[in-house]
């Protein structure tokens, strides 16, 4: 049997960004017809992950874990790992969707979908995380950014880390427009922050962009091969 393929996200109350984790995981399903393809939560929502997982072993199914979250973290790290502990060779996680050269691709789409001026200054705008190397994968979405971008590039976080979005946002400004480019997987909360932080274009989270979801099915295939 083929093994399943669970896409595990953060989980949201924002209807939107509930939405966009659905996207996902339709497009990588087209990609993958041969595939069981279910979406669980580790936080917020339901269903959550170990119940999806427990569910899908007692049918008889090898599973592969997907997080789509975009750098390492607690959720990654200890939820996931916990959620996933009972089934040893049975039950795979892979690492998380970043970073990839993909998504630094499809973050420059995204600013030029949202009327980013060619040569303006960009923000990189990362959740953040206490974890230093957390904040070190941003800098070098950042710097990966840069290389396909003519207008400087910095990198700016929502929490944890320093500079904070709206900091990097005036810092960049000085003669010409500053754009923000949302290293999210979807709306809500974060991405409202980020159209209050002074740049005059946001653009949009990454979303199902075909990109991203080239990740999701490498990433589903490379965890297959370990279950054999």
């Amino acid at each position: 049997m083929t093994p399943a393929l669970v896409v595990c996200a953060h989980g949201t109350d924002d209807p939107d960004g509930q939405a966009a984790v659905l996207a996902i995981a339709d497009a990588t399903a087209t990609r993958l017809p041969e595939v069981t393809v279910e979406v669980a939560y580790v936080d917020v929502q339901e269903p959550k992950l170990d119940v999806v997982v427990d569910r899908l072993v007692a049918a008889g199914h090898h599973v592969v874990v997907v997080p789509v979250l975009l750098t390492l973290g607690f959720h990654t790290e200890v939820d996931v790992a916990e959620a996933i502990a009972g089934h040893p060779g049975r039950v795979v996680s892979t690492g998380p969707l970043g970073p990839d050269p993909r998504l630094e691709d499809a973050l420059v789409e995204r600013l030029r979908e949202a009327g980013a001026p060619e040569g303006s200054a960009v923000v990189v705008a990362v959740a953040g995380s206490s974890r230093p190397e957390a904040a070190e994968v941003g800098r070098g979405v950042a710097r990966a950014v840069q290389d396909r971008w003519a207008g400087p590039v910095t990198v700016g976080f929502l929490s944890a880390a320093e500079p904070r979005v709206p900091e990097a946002v005036a810092e960049a400004g000085g003669s010409g427009p500053v754009a923000v480019a949302s290293y999210l997987i979807g709306p809500g909360f974060f991405q409202r922050r980020l159209s209050r932080a002074g740049g005059d274009v946001v653009a949009q989270p990454l979303g199902a962009h075909p990109g991203l979801v080239s990740v999701v099915v490498d990433r589903y295939r490379a965890g297959a091969g370990q279950l054999g």
